[in-house]
């Protein structure tokens, strides 16, 4: 794993403008992977967003009640099951921002329908709005909302950079394997700690 700086390709003439993505950090999700450090992290990782002016957006998939979302043959089909008829709804609990990342009312909060954060959001106009060029990527999880949002994200010609210790998987090993071998093809992969001293460095 490298330590790149802030944005990991050369710019063409003026300095890209850089936003943070803190995607799915909600109780539904993040509250399974309290212990393993990654809310601190990320926590470390919006501050210093804040301190050097970078905009932090914030992402967490919910439905409306019902879920008229959802189609049958949609892989989301199991969510009405599993969660209860308001259990993901964007008013329920578990699609509430977790606070141990201290969200901001003024920052923009994103409410996607899919894994991906661009899928059934505005998160694409937002950002042309925020006139940014490369998106600093954390999430939970590393196979879900942070490689499919990675992917569109690259299609998109969003410079990336992706920062591992901020990001989680309920398999150990599909986060290494994503993060060492998969990610490093479309962005800089790196550490809260070397983004961070970067940022200073710039």
């Amino acid at each position: 794993m490298t330590a790149p700086a802030t944005d990991s390709h050369e710019t063409t003439g003026h300095e890209a403008r850089t936003v943070l993505l803190a995607m799915d950090f909600q109780h539904g999700i993040a509250d399974r992977f309290t212990g393993t450090g990654v809310l601190v992290h990320a926590r470390a990782a919006v501050e210093a967003a804040r301190d050097a002016g970078i905009p932090v957006v914030w992402v967490r998939v919910a439905f409306r009640p019902g879920y008229p979302e959802i189609a049958p043959t949609s892989g989301f089909a199991g969510i009405s099951a599993r969660a209860g008829e308001n259990g993901m709804t964007e008013d329920s609990p578990a699609t509430a921002l977790h606070e141990t990342l201290a969200p901001r009312p003024e920052e923009p909060v994103v409410i996607k329908r899919r894994i991906s954060a661009f899928t059934g959001s505005d998160l694409e106009v937002l950002l042309r709005g925020l006139q940014a060029e490369s998106l600093v990527l954390a999430g939970i999880s590393t196979s879900g909302v942070v490689l499919s949002t990675l992917r569109q994200a690259a299609d998109l010609d969003f410079r990336l950079t992706v920062l591992a210790d901020a990001c989680a998987d309920p398999d150990e090993e599909v986060h290494r394997v994503l993060t060492q071998k998969v990610f490093p093809r479309q962005a800089a992969v790196t550490t809260v700690d070397q983004w961070v001293d970067g940022l200073a460095g710039a």
